[in-house]
């Protein structure tokens, strides 16, 4: 007599919610990692002008406004760009979807609902964001710089910030990326120094020379 065993499989959901929190944590890390880079983006480029601008004059005022110019400017190219760039990904996924579609009714298959659109990316969304983020980083630099009359001293307290802000934004990043730390947090910190550096050694040059 032969016997059977019935065996019953019971759905690991522990497994299928780790799955779901580690998508959704990449997400997170994807959109907070951007987010950091912009925010990088605007300090480095804000207070390199800045720096430039103060190694030709000693005029607080010129620096600032030199400092805001920047942050309106890159702001508004940061969100054009993102929007350019993230509305071209859309339409490469909204006709990959009209693809699947067609080829699911010619076969009768199931219709795809609106639920599958749900995850497509916002142009807009990734715009403001990009131009937030840039204008954060782009104001620790002018903050700095706009309680600071001494000439030497407002350069200092710039440069000093910077290097806080770049320092946290390397770490951020590290965290993020999980990567080393202090080597996530040197390279952070060189690049930004470098740009800084040369920006104000050139303009420095074309004082010298009366430009």
């Amino acid at each position: 007599m032969a016997i059977t065993e019935t065996k019953l499989i019971i759905p690991n959901t522990r497994n299928e919610e780790a799955n779901i929190e580690d998508i959704n944590y990449s997400q997170r890390a994807q959109w907070l990692r951007a987010a950091v880079l912009g925010a990088n983006d605007g300090l480095v480029s804000t207070a390199s002008l800045m720096m430039g601008i103060g190694a030709v004059k000693d005029d607080a005022r010129a620096m600032i406004l030199s400092g805001f110019a920047a942050l309106v400017a890159g702001a508004c190219s940061m969100a054009i760009g993102e929007f350019v760039s993230v509305y071209s990904q859309l339409d490469i996924e909204v006709a990959q979807l009209k693809r699947e579609q067609r080829i699911n009714e010619k076969e009768g298959g199931k219709v795809l609902d609106a639920t599958t659109q749900e995850g497509l990316p916002n142009p807009a969304q990734a715009a403001i964001a990009s131009a937030l983020a840039f204008s954060m980083g782009a104001a620790i630099p002018l903050l700095a710089a706009g309680f600071i009359r001494g000439y030497k001293v407002r350069l200092i307290v710039v440069s000093i910030a910077a290097s806080l802000a770049l320092a946290v934004f390397g770490w951020i990043g590290a965290v993020l990326g999980r990567a080393p730390l202090v080597k996530s947090v040197l390279r952070v910190l060189l690049g930004g120094w470098v740009a800084m550096a040369v920006t104000f050694g050139i303009m420095k040059l074309f004082r010298s020379s009366g430009l």
